[in-house]
């Protein structure tokens, strides 16, 4: 649990560094109740220290210099100007990296620790330094100067694999000679199955016969889409603080989604083992997938090792745009037919996704737009292929939903054309052909757990209407607020036209592909003046999720104390995965459910050490701990469970896997490749007016299948949270990107715009709970489903109250009035 106020430093001790958390006698829920969140009112007041909140007594600030092109040689960089600045300590570039490792990556380790040699997008790290204040920090880095030589920029598909196309990595190693391979997560790249060195990933999917059924179909649609480059747009901005330790190693407290994963990364650019790389999870302000990848963490550690002191760094927004990764951009392809009776015959995609400059998550990306390009839809012939590209633009990488959002912006526009070409209601059609439990998936792998498709998209049909004209109060002038347009006071009403929109999705949970997804947790139980008191230890990233609240109600649940403590997230316990992909409450969730069980079991076996004689319940019944005792599972007590434990202490570290998946085969995209999957479904509300181009979301009702809730408020606000995130990239989010020079054009939040309470809608939320046996109280992951549908109910929406086709995302004014 990250540091839940700030506090006042010892002297060597940063201030703002994480504090155990303790959750007491008032807050006794175990899971299905709506705990409170420890952290939530600490963050509303403003008084939880976030990770830009840390603070050392001698520390000295970091800054990055960044490339102000997207593809050149890099001539020269002369520091000797900006050294001379009173207050710098250090200034390094490639040159002074410590070791031979100068690269890192997520899957492949192809980023530049700084650039060397050339620059491949804008903003790209060139020079890091360290001075005694910020400004100082930014004064030198603007005196560096570095002689670029200009070279061409490969910005989309056709630019990045045309004959002689400009290679973004040249003399790149990880597409070996040979057939294809399906051995590892997501296989072995090859020249064969990889067709040029410009495009990251392939994963084809090939079941049936298209061809065949495409002649059967009595109607065919195509379309094709385009989906802009979203931005996480989290909050707290990138930053850490490192601090150099006596061993020679580094204290690294940080904001991140991933623990282990930046460590693997870290300590061997530094040269030093993991164990001299000891990282603690800071307070955390949103992650969405921006903070999978490292920002300024190597950074930080290299200062403060050069220079002996503690080193913090903090990017302002400007930088943030350049300091992670975003969605990934896409064109789709789609081609569906289906019979006159409205059963799916075929579908045919083409997924293309701008993975710029460096491959971070992109190859996982692939696998997850293609597996999921169908949708939640049972068609048994379908041709697909989705690729990554190397190119200038931006890097890209994970972002909630992972391109499955990408895809579910598509094949649900294609359900509404067929659904209007055969002139069925889009709902009752979407159901017609909705996958249910034990449909065979293109993949191959079946359904095995509830997917209530048509039921959701039953419930938010059902779900009244919001009133006409809501603008309109009896007696008084109209209420802007509620119209197109809002306090810009641009319309009264006037030209405005109403819409209804639906759509649905289908998302993987957790880890796939073969991927090792597992998580550790360690707890330890023990009698604390005279109360029984459960201690949590576990590298779970809290990044804005609720997990440490639901943590502790596993705990309380399992070993039936009131009092639990979350201990600060860091490295000296085992990996926690990473806070994504919908996966930690099922598997850090999970881990911690089952240490705590054979907590459990070392106390009963204590227990019936020591007063096994006493009753014969201790020997013949199913024993639990409730509110402190030892009860039969009639509920009869047997013992205090501070009599039990007295001065013993039980404490376990164990991990905890869920069921194995498999790669997908590289050329038919064959496999048991994830191991859940969760379903949402949206109907959106709008009010458009029509001359000005301006869109109202009215209302954005969800129904979403969540398996088990294990805390129903928590569980309400991340589909709330999703939902409007998919608000956001139907009609205002995109980040914009010359074609011609590859560079961002809006990188503030002045320009790019992001959802704010004014725009938001009523998002009343319909939650199914049909179990999933495999997964621990039968749960799903649910914080990326809410965002795949809400976007393309929106645009049907917007389509229905316009009647334009409308194929892209953001939906612009311009494409409404057609200027």
């Amino acid at each position: 649990m990250t540091s839940p106020t700030r506090r006042t430093g010892t002297p060597g001790t940063p201030t703002g560094t994480p504090t155990s958390l303790t959750q007491g006698s008032r807050t006794r829920g175990g899971i299905g109740e709506s705990t409170l969140r420890p952290d939530g009112t600490l963050k509303v007041t403003g008084e939880f220290a976030y990770s830009s909140d840390m603070w050392h007594e001698d520390m000295l600030w970091g800054h990055t210099l960044r490339s102000t092109v997207a593809h050149a040689e890099i001539r020269s960089v002369d520091i000797s100007e900006a050294l001379a600045v009173p207050g710098v300590y250090a200034i390094l570039t490639y040159d002074d990296l410590p070791t031979e490792v100068k690269h890192y990556g997520l899957e492949i380790q192809d980023t530049p620790v700084l650039a060397h040699g050339k620059v491949r997008h804008h903003g790209e790290p060139v020079a890091i330094v360290a001075a005694d204040h910020p400004e100082t920090a930014r004064r030198a880095a603007a005196r560096i100067r570095i002689d670029y030589a200009e070279l061409p920029v490969v910005t989309d598909e056709l630019s990045a694999t045309a004959p002689g196309a400009p290679l973004v990595h040249e003399g790149r190693d990880d597409r070996p000679q040979g057939p294809p391979t399906g051995s590892g997560p997501g296989g072995t790249p090859s020249s064969g199955h990889v067709p040029h060195p410009n495009v990251v990933h392939r994963q084809p999917i090939v079941r049936g016969d298209a061809d065949a059924a495409a002649a059967r179909a009595d109607v065919i649609v195509t379309g094709d889409y385009v989906f802009g480059m979203q931005d996480q747009a989290f909050l707290g901005p990138e930053s850490g603080l490192a601090v150099p330790a006596e061993d020679g190693g580094v204290d690294l407290y940080v904001a991140t989604q991933w623990l282990h994963s930046d460590l693997r990364q870290i300590a061997p650019v530094l040269g030093l083992p993991d164990s001299k790389v000891r990282m603690t999870l800071s307070g955390v302000g949103g992650a969405f997938g921006g903070r999978e990848d490292l920002s300024m963490q190597i950074h930080a550690c290299l200062l403060a090792l050069r220079t002996g002191k503690p080193v913090k760094m903090v990017y302002n927004r400007f930088e943030s745009f350049f300091g992670h990764v975003h969605r990934h951009p896409a064109k789709l392809h789609y081609e569906h037919g289906a019979t006159r009776d409205g059963k799916l015959t075929h579908m045919r995609c083409r997924i293309v996704l701008d993975g710029g400059a460096y491959a971070s998550a992109s190859p996982a990306v692939v696998g997850n737009a293609s597996s999921l390009s169908v949708g939640p839809y049972a068609v048994e012939n379908v041709d697909i292929e989705a690729i990554a590209l190397y190119t200038n633009n931006p890097p890209c990488g994970a972002m909630r939903g992972f391109g499955a959002v990408q895809a579910c912006f598509a094949y649900e526009a294609q359900m509404d054309k067929l659904a209007a070409e055969l002139g069925l209601d889009p709902v009752e059609f979407r159901q017609l052909n909705a996958m249910e439990q034990g449909t065979l998936l293109p993949t191959g792998q079946r359904v095995d757990s509830p997917a209530p498709v048509a039921e959701l998209l039953r419930r938010v049909k059902a779900r009244p209407l919001p009133p006409e004209q809501q603008w309109l109060t009896a007696g008084e002038a109209p209420d802007v607020r509620a119209l197109p347009g809002g306090l810009s006071n641009t319309t009264h009403g006037e030209g405005v036209v109403r819409g209804v929109g639906y759509a649905v999705g289908i998302k993987n949970v957790g880890f796939s592909e073969g991927f090792d997804d597992y998580s550790t947790a360690r707890v330890r139980l023990e009698v604390i003046a005279g109360e029984p008191v459960a201690v949590v230890h576990t590298a779970m990233a809290e990044v804005g999720q609720g997990g440490v609240t639901v943590h502790a109600q596993i705990a309380r649940s399992e070993l039936g104390v009131a009092q639990v403590t979350i201990q600060p997230a860091d490295t000296r316990v085992g990996s926690a995965g990473s806070t994504s992909a919908s996966r930690q409450t099922y598997v850090t969730g999970g881990a911690i459910k089952n240490t705590c069980e054979h907590v459990r079991e070392k106390v009963l076996e204590l227990g019936r050490r020591k007063f096994g004689t006493y009753h014969p319940a201790w020997a013949t019944a199913e024993l639990l701990l409730e509110s402190g005792k030892v009860v039969t599972d009639g509920g009869e007590v047997l013992a205090d469970l501070a009599d039990v434990l007295e001065d013993e202490v039980v404490d376990l570290e164990l991990e905890w896997r869920h069921r194995a998946t498999e790669a997908f085969d590289l050329r038919t995209g064959q496999g048991n490749g994830h191991v859940q999957y969760s379903f949402a479904a949206h109907r959106a509300v709008v009010e458009v007016d029509t001359e000005l181009g301006l869109v109202k979301v009215i209302e954005l009702a969800v129904a979403q299948d969540v398996g088990k809730a294990l805390n129903p408020l928590s569980v309400v606000g991340q589909i709330q949270g999703g939902s409007l995130q998919g608000l956001g990239v139907a009609v205002m989010e995109e980040i914009l990107v010359d074609p011609v020079t590859a560079k961002v054009r809006n990188p503030s939040f002045t320009d790019y715009l992001i959802p704010t309470l004014l725009d938001t809608p009523t998002i009343p939320v319909d939650v199914l709970e049909l179990a999933d046996e495999h997964a621990p109280y039968g749960l799903r992951g649910i914080g990326e489903a809410p965002t795949l549908s809400s976007t393309p109910a929106i645009l049907a929406a917007i389509r229905n109250a316009t009647g334009l086709e409308l194929n892209r995302t953001p939906v612009r004014p311009e494409h409404l009035t057609g200027m």
